[in-house]
């Protein structure tokens, strides 16, 4: 399955703003958080799972988000295929990542805040994988 974006929405009034996703469904979701990283310049890079999928929102800034499906998880290609996407917070537009992909997260812009969400409890299986941020060219 291939990473997917659900695209939101805007609207605005005289009363204010309000953004939604109407095509997005919540069923799946066991538990949220938010990174906010320290700088610009921080990539958190590269982590992902096996069998957790996760959605992403950018609702402060902005973030470039690269995801690559691993093909070993012992020892993944190098040259993996890169799939680059950028959120931001003028829509609550969500991007899908599917089991079998780890992800690089960047911020573009000081204090962008990115919702995440998994559809599994932190402690309910152990399905974190991560390498260094260097070792994919």
């Amino acid at each position: 399955m291939l990473p997917s974006l659900i695209i939101g929405a805007k609207h605005a009034d005289a009363r204010g703003t309000l953004l939604y996703n109407n095509d997005f469904d919540l069923s799946l979701i066991k538990r949220m958080y938010i990174i906010e990283n320290q700088s610009t310049q921080i990539v958190r890079a590269w982590q992902g799972h096996k069998i957790e999928q996760r959605w992403f929102s950018a609702i402060k800034g902005s973030f470039r988000i690269e995801l690559i499906a691993v093909d070993n998880w012992d020892q993944p290609s190098k040259k993996s295929e890169k799939y680059s996407f950028i959120l931001n917070d003028e829509n609550l537009t969500i991007l899908h990542v599917p089991a079998g992909y780890i992800n690089s997260i960047q911020s573009l812009d000081e204090e962008a805040k990115l919702l995440v969400m998994a559809n599994y409890l932190l402690d309910e299986h152990q399905d974190d994988y991560r390498f260094s941020v260097d070792y994919f060219e």
